[in-house]
């Protein structure tokens, strides 16, 4: 296995490691953002806000891991 072999190989696996932790973090974020507003639906405004701000801060944690990727050489 040559030298640029190894580095796509070693960018593929940051990405994918880096992007599962904010898969699941999203999910569960979403998940449990609809029992709460299903609790209780006049809630329904403000808990969307902060949902949509812990699912961007999940979401910038797969995109360092997307810069480090591309960082890779």
């Amino acid at each position: 296995m040559d030298i640029g072999t190894m580095v796509v190989l070693s960018k593929g696996l940051t990405i994918a490691v880096g992007a599962v932790g904010p898969a699941i973090a999203i999910g569960l974020i979403g998940a449990k953002a609809m029992e709460a507003i299903g609790r209780n639906p006049e809630a329904g405004g403000k808990i969307l806000v902060p949902m949509l701000l812990a699912s961007a801060f999940a979401e910038a944690i797969a995109i360092y891991a997307l810069v480090i990727a591309f960082s890779l050489k």
